[in-house]
């Protein structure tokens, strides 16, 4: 009898594919005859490699070796060697559409993601807007997999590391132990899009009153494009207790380690708050153009830890990519500074 293998197809951007990891993790608990191999970016080698016995991963990358429909076709004869018996598309895009039409010329059992188009236009129309909130990102996964016969329970997932992986000791020296008395905050302040960026002289006005509050606490700065940088130079110039994390650390494994050692993270509706969810620390997001009724808060993060302030207009975006509608960006700089330290203060006391 031919070995069940499933061949799971999700490229995009590191938030994404982030969210993909608890799912994957209950299919390989739940069903542990069942092999699994993850088609994703490079990057996200980190998030499956250790992730259970019966996952494997594979790269693809797309803008090299398998660029353009040439390479698309290359990518296919590979993976017809690994003889799947089933093909779950969590992607739907162009690429992943055309790998799926292959597999299913050949008969092959696939099923893709159903993203609710319909119901995220309604979410952010500006006449008859419907708010509602959509099936989260983590269940619209978990259909793909129960339409090809294995329905998962989202549940049991609390991080990609045991102890052991995640020990501080990996980590460079200039981060060091952690004192029990010390708060450690990450800061991720920036994201892909304006309308998802909480304004950086707000952000540093948060920084100042955490530290305020908290004297002996070490502030993590996540993020790494040059501008991001210079920002978090100027804070770090300004609060010793600050640190650019991308001067200290090498790579997406490293970072991960650190942030299961927060007892905050502050991030935006970014691909940061998809990765402190993966190690188990508990997130303080801020919303702006965007709303979690669209399905995309982090595994395990409580609705009450989303900072937003309600307008009509709001959610104007899915991804936060429009021009800001009213031209005040008033769904950020409603948002005290004040307000985001409340919500981070109940993880910080002693």
């Amino acid at each position: 009898m031919k070995t069940e293998h499933i061949l799971i197809i999700r490229f995009s951007a590191m938030g994404d594919i982030a969210m993909t990891v608890p799912v994957v993790w209950a299919l390989a608990q739940q069903y542990p005859h069942l092999r699994i191999t993850v088609l994703s970016r490079p990057f996200a080698r980190t998030f499956f490699e250790n992730l259970a016995p019966n996952i494997s991963f594979m790269e693809a990358d797309l803008q090299g070796e398998y660029h353009g429909v040439k390479g698309l076709n290359a990518l296919y004869r590979r993976l017809v060697a690994k003889r799947f018996t089933c093909i779950a598309d969590l992607h739907d895009i162009l690429r992943s559409k055309y790998l799926r039409l292959r597999f299913n010329l050949e008969h092959y059992r696939v099923a893709h993601i159903n993203k609710h188009r319909s119901m995220k236009r309604k979410l952010i129309s500006q006449q008859n807007k419907v708010m509602q909130q959509l099936p989260t990102s983590f269940e619209n996964y978990a259909d793909v997999f129960a339409r090809l016969g294995y329905p998962v329970r989202l549940e049991g997932f609390k991080s990609i590391f045991s102890p052991e992986e995640a020990s501080l000791r990996k980590l460079p020296e200039a981060i060091g132990e952690k004192p029990g008395f010390q708060r450690w905050i990450g800061v991720a302040p920036f994201a892909a899009h304006p309308g998802k960026i909480y304004p950086v002289e707000r952000m540093e006005q948060v920084i100042a009153n955490v530290i305020q509050k908290h004297p002996s606490c070490r502030v993590f700065l996540f993020g790494g494009g040059k501008s991001e940088i210079e920002v978090f130079n100027r804070w770090s110039s300004t609060f010793p207790n600050c640190t650019c994390v991308a001067s200290v650390l090498k790579g997406l494994q490293q970072e991960l380690i650190l942030m299961s050692h927060l007892d905050v993270m502050l991030s935006m509706d970014s691909a940061n708050l998809h990765l402190a969810s993966l190690v188990g620390t508990p997130v303080v997001s801020v919303w702006g153009a965007t709303h979690p009724y669209a399905g995309f808060m982090g595994w395990g993060q409580s609705a009450e830890n989303a900072v937003q302030t309600e307008l009509p207009c709001r959610p104007c975006s899915v991804y936060g990519n429009k021009p800001c509608l009213r031209g005040d960006f008033a769904c950020m700089n409603n948002i005290d500074p004040s307000d985001i330290v409340e919500r981070m203060e109940k993880f910080l006391k002693i």
